[in-house]
């Protein structure tokens, strides 16, 4: 909604006046102010639509995903590198449905922009690897499963990779 230094700016102004309140004495209302600052710090870090995406992808609402999605008007402005890696995964999440030449695309550009978290970037790279699969690039594809298995730490993706495994035997 707000620009990244916009958020920051609007932080220091609620500190500042939060420290205010807190000299001449109203301490609650102080520190109920440095609190509140916090909020617009956090979305420094996180940008409310691409949470507000995320969302909508999680009740696998595809439409209110990329609504949200696209209220973000020149991602590379108003958003930081790792957010800019999120708003490119999710949308290489809606597009691999349909079109898996820009799904592609975005994946691709999702990991070199860098993804916070590691299954998240081997989500990416599993998507990449069955978009290579159904391109019939299969050492490509071999490569990108090892490195999403390797990055899946907790086994939530065994169940997919193994069965990407099985369907690369019969290529």
């Amino acid at each position: 909604m707000f620009h990244k230094n916009i958020k920051l700016i609007i932080a220091g102004l609620i500190i500042a006046f939060g420290i205010y309140q807190i000299v001449e004495g109203s301490i609650g209302n102080g520190i109920s102010l440095i609190l509140l600052s916090g909020i617009f710090i956090f979305l420094y870090f996180k940008n409310e639509m691409i949470l507000l995406a995320f969302l909508r992808l999680r009740k696998q609402d595809m439409a209110g995903a990329k609504k949200w999605l696209d209220k973000i008007k020149n991602p590379e402005a108003a958003l930081t590198q790792k957010q800019q890696g999120y708003f490119n995964y999710l949308h290489g999440l809606l597009l691999s449905q349909t079109n898996m030449t820009k799904a592609e695309k975005f994946f691709k550009r999702a990991i070199k922009l860098g993804l916070s978290m590691d299954q998240d970037l081997a989500m990416a790279k599993l998507n990449l690897a069955g978009i290579a699969m159904t391109k019939r690039r299969k050492r490509e594809a071999q490569m990108l499963l090892k490195e999403s298995k390797k990055l899946d730490k907790h086994g939530m993706l065994n169940e997919q990779i193994q069965m990407m495994k099985q369907q690369m035997k019969k290529i």
